[in-house]
């Protein structure tokens, strides 16, 4: 008890002295209560953070400073607008999670640990650090297999990261849970729920194994792919905290001179961006959720490679035909069909007047064609149709959310290669190939006789791996935790001991504040 206290005093006076919370005040108001607590925390302590004259910069500067708790916590609640606000979320959007690297001796160590020392003798000429953030950072090395050296890329997590992480987000819930009971309607936030949900999710990121697990599946899905790669993963030299992979020469899509320079055609890598990322959601089902400027290179011959597997997005086949569906009929300005899609597929009651549904459809379509190229965009189309369809008792799906919300980023992404990029006219072709190619007749009696032999094989393990993803789903979409789940149970059971804690823990704050003022 008395070292979480300490750790949530910490914590306390990291937000006090960084600034953050005097910024936050100014964009979301704090209840009086919250401020004074931490402008006691913050008595006498230096503040450097006003220098910067730019709010944005200060605010992810002061979250930076803080660590990975606050790092993690600051790219999660930019995900969620509908809690802190829209102003709020795009600024903590261009939190950057980079801090300086720790030493190749510590790393080596790690890697030994991680992998074992007769798998670590294979590695050849490990490098310094070459990339550091808040959970990893990244070595190039080389290696032999099966006679050819080949040159590999060693993602390392921090040494005690996860333990650093585990003690620093208790404190942080119990602080969520005090504020909560103290103000009253601070309980509509959520905050518990909120860090709870960063303590699952960022946990489910430190072990290495679930993403070369995405990573190798990604990779298998698109190693047809004209012009996109993945880079290999090697399971032998893969651990919980080692993650494995090959080393490809590129740069960041962010530096758009160099790639010009390299001779390739900024114009067709927006569209091919955006057709590869519609492609993988509508033909295969699983995405790249994390589709942002830093995850995404160029190489030498100009294709673009994927980094970065920790957030994917999975869509399953009802689903994707809908997307497909809805996407194409708006393209094709056919409100009326698609009204009916969302209709036969039981998307909303069968009671719902079609002609109803296709004028509120109509409402959402029409004034985006009559928009200019640059101000189209699918992803905030589906966030329209969702908030829409909801009045009709449409019961949206946490993957198409998720689908959504990687959409925006995609669009973003793109129109900064070509601010002209027309979204609905580079969509056409992905959605009409793939709509043709599910309702060709021997291609569904194949699906149906595939999906039903794979189905009878999964059987006996079926309930416990679709109770697993449609858990992390839920979570990664939505950002709600679903009511029978096991992780609902510990939630409440969470709260129950934060209850425990928390008259102890108000008394002891206010004893290590006093004991800092006399102090400091």
């Amino acid at each position: 008890m008395i070292s979480k206290i300490i750790t949530l005093f910490k914590i306390g006076r990291k937000l006090a002295l960084s600034d953050a919370m005097q910024i936050i005040s100014k964009i979301y108001e704090i209840p009086i209560f919250v401020k004074v607590f931490f402008s006691l925390l913050g008595l006498f302590g230096r503040k450097d953070f006003k220098q910067r004259q730019n709010e944005e910069e200060r605010l992810c500067k002061s979250m930076e400073s803080m660590g990975i708790t606050f790092i993690k916590l600051g790219q999660f609640l930019a995900t969620r607008p509908d809690i802190i606000g829209e102003k709020l979320s795009n600024q903590l959007q261009t939190l950057q999670d980079k801090v300086p690297a720790f030493s190749k001796e510590i790393a080596l160590n790690e890697i030994k640990k991680g992998i074992g020392d007769e798998n670590y003798k294979d590695f050849i000429n490990i490098s310094e650090p070459v990339a550091a953030a808040s959970i990893a950072q990244v070595h190039k090395a080389q290696i032999k297999e099966n006679g050819i050296l080949k040159e590999v890329a060693i993602k390392v997590l921090r040494p005690n990261i996860k333990k650093v992480f585990n003690e620093e987000i208790e404190a942080l819930m119990l602080l969520a849970y005090i504020i909560e009971s103290l103000v009253i309607k601070t309980k509509r936030l959520r905050l518990v729920e909120v860090v709870f949900l960063l303590k699952e999710i960022t946990n489910h990121e430190m072990d290495l194994r679930f993403e070369a697990a995405a990573a190798n599946e990604f990779y298998e899905n698109t190693i047809n792919d004209v012009g996109f790669k993945i880079p290999k993963i090697y399971w032998k030299f893969t651990s919980d905290n080692v993650l494995t992979l090959d080393w490809i020469e590129a740069i960041s899509i962010r530096e758009v001179e160099k790639i010009k320079s390299r001779g390739v055609n900024i114009q067709a890598l927006a569209k091919d961006i955006i057709q590869h990322f519609l492609r993988h959601a509508v033909r295969d089902g699983y995405f790249h959720a994390d589709m942002h400027q830093g995850n995404l290179l160029i190489d030498e011959s100009g294709q673009l490679i994927f980094i970065d597997f920790g957030i994917m997005g999975r869509i399953d086949k009802i689903n994707r035909k809908f997307l497909a569906e809805i996407l194409y009929g708006f393209i094709q300005r056919d409100y009326k069909k698609v009204a009916q899609v969302h209709i036969i597929a039981g998307l909303v009651p069968k009671n719902v007047n079609l002609e109803e549904l296709a004028q509120a459809l109509r409402s959402i379509g029409e004034p985006i064609f009559g928009q200019s190229v640059k101000d189209i965009s699918g992803g905030k189309l589906l966030k329209q149709l969702f908030n829409i369809t909801e009045k009709f008792n449409m019961q949206t799906q946490p993957q198409l959310l998720m689908l959504q919300k990687t959409m925006v980023v995609v669009e973003g992404v793109a129109r900064k290669l070509d601010p002209d990029a027309n979204i609905w006219e580079i969509s056409k072709p992905v959605l009409e190939k793939w709509l043709k190619e599910i309702k060709d007749p021997v291609n569904e009696i194949g699906n149906i006789l595939k999906d039903t032999s794979e189905a009878f094989r999964k059987l006996p393990e079926l309930p416990e791996v679709m109770d697993k993803a449609n858990q992390a789903l839920t979570f990664l979409a939505s950002g709600k935790i679903p009511q029978n789940s096991t992780t609902y149970s510990s939630l409440n059971e969470k709260k129950m001991e934060l209850k425990s804690f928390k008259n102890q823990s108000i008394i002891g704050i206010l004893f290590l504040v006093i004991l800092s003022i006399i102090v400091f």
